[in-house]
């Protein structure tokens, strides 16, 4: 693996190879020069990676209840002996992975190999895991296009409203297996118990982040999310976590923990793409204010990038001063 400094500059070698979407042409896995990059850490990640990227719906199967998993992955897997760290992915409710397309292909272009299983209710974080178990497989397989192409030591789990509940599950299930989890508008835990009119759409499982014990966690919602709020009244001792804060607060401080509030964007909004397009009515800023510090965060943790780390610092580190964000906090000292 690349020192932590050179992944930090890989932008700079890959500038004249950025893609804006599938099919471009780069050369993946290019060397990276000894000088950091001198624009922002957030800017820095906001843009499309150095990697081609290929994805595949159904690319195999199953998670126990029979989904098969989607992928989004360097379409020159293991290019200069790379290997690659696995995200997995939990969808909100009634939501697939190709909604999501336009974030997970963005982490496919860094390097990340990405799985989704096509599961429509994901809190559990059991699927999640099985779709981390089908790819360890794929890796030790030699008719498998990730043979030996994974760094199956370096895990991650990111997940979207009720598979940001599924995030955190996986993380307390795995055991350390899983480095760093990434829930995207975590619903309050009210929501968990609600008895809804269409039982299917009811989030009847709760997340416990009292329980994480390793790894680390990076809590992002936006501010016009009614479901996932960035702040509560009262300790979460008392009303549980009903918000960022209060999962913050409730995740024990030997897991390194950080948190932000993007300004502006729905609930939803992480499923869009930059710019709002007409077609999609819904999205009020779309997902482009996200990329660039959920892909960071991710570098840090799963591929050692000192740039990206010292974006999370507390108190010092960039996402602190940066206006499009709120409500940060972060326990990580140096």
């Amino acid at each position: 693996m690349s020192s932590r400094l050179s992944r930090g500059a890989i932008l700079l070698a890959a500038a004249t190879l950025t893609m804006f979407g599938t099919g471009a042409t780069a050369t993946a896995g290019a060397p990276a020069p000894s000088s950091q990059p001198t624009t922002s850490v957030e800017s820095t990640y906001s843009e499309r990676g150095p990697w081609e990227v290929t994805e595949q719906q159904g690319f195999g199967c199953c998670d126990s209840s029979g989904h098969k998993f989607d992928v989004w992955y360097p379409t020159d897997l293991g290019a200069n002996g790379e290997r690659h760290p696995i995200i997995t992915w939990g969808n909100g409710t009634f939501a697939h992975p190709f909604q999501y397309d336009y974030l997970l292909s963005h982490l496919a272009s860094w390097g990340f190999v990405v799985i989704a299983p096509d599961n429509t209710n994901t809190g559990s974080g059991q699927e999640m895991l099985q779709a981390v178990d089908f790819l360890k497989g794929q890796n030790d397989d030699p008719s498998s296009v990730f043979y030996q192409a994974l760094d199956t030591d370096n895990v991650g789990a990111m997940g979207h409203s009720q598979g940001a509940i599924g995030t955190l599950n996986a993380t307390i299930a795995a055991g350390g297996t899983v480095k760093t989890a990434v829930p995207i508008e975590l619903p309050g835990q009210y929501m968990c118990t609600l008895n809804l009119p269409k039982p299917e759409a009811a989030m009847t499982i709760c997340t416990d982040p009292t329980k994480l014990t390793t790894g680390s966690v990076l809590y992002v919602n936006g501010s016009g999310s009614p479901i996932s709020p960035s702040t509560q009244p009262l300790p979460f001792e008392q009303i549980g976590p009903q918000s960022a804060q209060g999962y913050f607060a409730a995740t024990p401080d030997s897991v390194q923990k950080a948190m932000a509030t993007l300004n502006g964007p729905n609930h939803n909004d992480i499923q869009g793409q930059p710019g709002c397009p007409p077609n999609d009515p819904g999205c009020v800023s779309g997902v482009q204010g996200f990329l660039g510090t959920l892909t960071a965060w991710n570098m840090d943790k799963l591929q050692d990038d000192e740039y990206a780390h010292s974006a999370f610092v507390s108190g010092t580190g960039e996402l602190f001063s940066r206006q499009a964000w709120s409500n940060q906090a972060s326990n990580i000292a140096n």
